[in-house]
């Protein structure tokens, strides 16, 4: 009996002590940051389209306006500099990666408030650059924070870190898609001239931009990983940029199979992106307004992600990583085919309601997996950031390069075949998981993914 008490007592702790990791001050940055890394990725992207979209901006620029997502992409040519290199005058008041942390943060909601200033009708290639501007010092600040979280937690406060992470991060996307387009059609309501409100409404999503500089602020610079706290800067910049670059990329290439696992990277979430890329203007142009698209698809949209994310967290534990992946990839596809079903409905608002927690629910599902998949492929802490950089960065082609033609699909198919063709773009990354799976990429990476 003294046994059996001693037991629920011992379990009793574990659970709270599972709790009090969330609270610890080093987790608590991550959760800071993570709102500062949702941020920007709407404003270039989703809120920026259906700016564009009021503005009677035809779809196919629109589709070609996810091309200035393409520094998402390449951002692992640069993460070598954010490793290697310092920060003028930050780097040495606050640390190497509190440094890099301010500086992008403070570069980030400038180039904000400067695309908030623009026309997209007037003057869209100016508008294309500021855009191109803010998804630029977004990824930068992707890069350092990732490189952050990891230096700056230990083993223990790890999946706290990236659980808290991933909760704010969808808080930041939150703020920048459904509460700068409910606070713009609140500031029409008001009688602001509506050449101003969107100048407005990015202001204050420049201004939220203070949650991760305070962060930052309060942050403890990281330690150095063990092999670098003796080592001394050796040669110039350049070389000490290019040495870094070089033995990531050396080290993650040399594998088995390397080629296909980044090309497996980039073609996994291809059929979610491709499709979510006009999801906003496919909700605006057969008739919602934006009080809806913000009341459901952002913000019911958001629930639905959080429970996704929840029960993708205990499908990667409950699974093998590799069932766990066919598993996400087969719900991504049924979930382009709901959106068949709506357009076929039109103004429905139950059904939107439907479509989107079955689209945000298992394409965060698929998220979390996918994640799971890439922090496996990422095991030496010497190269984390660079390679996380490059994996991450493959795997945002889908929502940038490839799917930059989505809306002249659309215009040509009409709205339903549209979200068929999405669904069927999923067939080459299933090959390529069954290719690697039968070649034996999965054994080992599930004991680095847990």
């Amino acid at each position: 009996m003294a046994e059996a008490v001693r037991e629920q007592a011992t379990k009793e702790q574990s659970f709270l002590s599972a709790l009090a990791v969330y609270l610890r001050p080093r987790v608590l940055i991550i959760l800071l940051l993570g709102f500062s890394s949702g941020l920007p990725l709407a404003l270039s992207g989703g809120t920026l389209a259906i700016w564009m979209t009021e503005r009677g901006v035809d779809l196919g620029t629109i589709g070609l306006f996810s091309l200035v997502g393409l520094p998402y992409t390449i951002k692992f040519l640069w993460a070598p500099v954010v490793d290697a290199l310092n920060v003028p005058f930050l780097s040495r008041a606050l640390g190497r990666r509190r440094g890099w942390l301010v500086f992008s943060q403070l570069v980030l909601a400038a180039t904000i408030v400067f695309l908030g200033t623009l026309d997209p009708v007037a003057s869209p290639f100016a508008v294309a650059f500021g855009a191109l501007l803010v998804a630029s010092a977004s990824a930068t600040q992707d890069i350092v924070i990732d490189a952050f979280r990891v230096e700056s937690l230990d083993t223990s406060e790890q999946a706290a870190g990236m659980a808290s992470y991933v909760f704010a991060y969808r808080i930041g996307m939150l703020v920048s898609g459904a509460g700068v387009i409910a606070f713009v059609a609140w500031l029409e309501y008001a009688g602001v001239a509506r050449e101003q409100v969107w100048m407005w409404g990015y202001t204050a999503a420049a201004a939220f931009v203070a949650v991760g500089l305070a962060a930052a602020l309060l942050a403890r610079e990281p330690a150095a990983p063990a092999e670098l706290q003796n080592e001394k800067p050796r040669g110039n910049a350049l070389h000490r940029v290019l040495s870094t670059a070089f033995e990531a990329f050396r080290a993650f290439l040399t594998r088995d199979a390397a080629i296909a696992v980044l090309l497996f990277v980039v073609l996994f979430k291809f059929c979610d992106a491709f499709a979510g890329v006009l999801t906003g203007p496919f909700v605006i142009s057969i008739g919602f307004d934006k009080a809806a698209y913000a009341g459901i698809v952002k913000g019911v949209g958001l629930a639905a992600l959080l429970i996704g994310g929840i029960a993708g967290g205990v499908v990667a534990r409950a699974l093998p990583l590799v069932t766990s992946l066919w598993l996400a990839a087969f719900l991504q596809m049924a979930s382009n085919l709901v959106f068949v079903w709506q357009a076929w409905m039109g103004v429905d608002h139950a059904a939107l309601t439907a479509t989107i927690i079955v689209e945000n629910f298992t394409g965060a599902v698929g998220t979390v997996i996918f994640v799971a998949y890439l922090s496996a492929l990422c095991h030496e802490r010497m190269h984390t950031a660079t390679q996380f950089a490059l994996l991450t960065a493959l795997a945002a082609v889908g929502r940038t390069t490839l799917a930059s033609g989505g809306g002249f699909v659309a215009e040509s198919t009409g709205w339903a075949w549209f979200f068929v063709i999405t669904a069927l773009s999923a067939i080459p990354s299933l090959f390529l998981l069954a290719w690697l799976q039968a070649r034996g990429h999965f054994k080992g990476l599930d004991r680095q993914a847990g």
